[in-house]
């Protein structure tokens, strides 16, 4: 789970203007964060299926969101992939 200190520094970061928190940049950093917690704690609970199909849906709507940002904002895209280290 994410900290409100933790959301406000991706907020400023990833953000387009002051009060973005909503815009597709945003919520693929924001899962992105999510997702490395959670693969983090399934490497210690292997054996917790809940949390794995939580991962799982995060992963689809990150890939989802990726696809939408990629189709209407390919510069904004590509910098947002190299930001964040993953692989596209």
């Amino acid at each position: 789970m994410l900290t409100t200190r933790q959301k406000q520094n991706i907020f400023k970061e990833y953000g387009i203007h002051t009060t973005d928190t909503g815009s597709a940049e945003i919520q693929i950093s924001l899962l992105t964060k999510q997702i490395t917690e959670l693969t983090d704690h399934l490497k210690k609970n292997p054996k917790d299926n809940h949390s794995r199909r939580g991962l799982l849906k995060m992963v689809s709507k990150r890939k989802i969101l990726l696809d939408y940002l990629s189709k209407n904002n390919s510069k904004s895209y590509s910098s947002l992939v190299r930001k964040l280290g993953l692989k596209k």
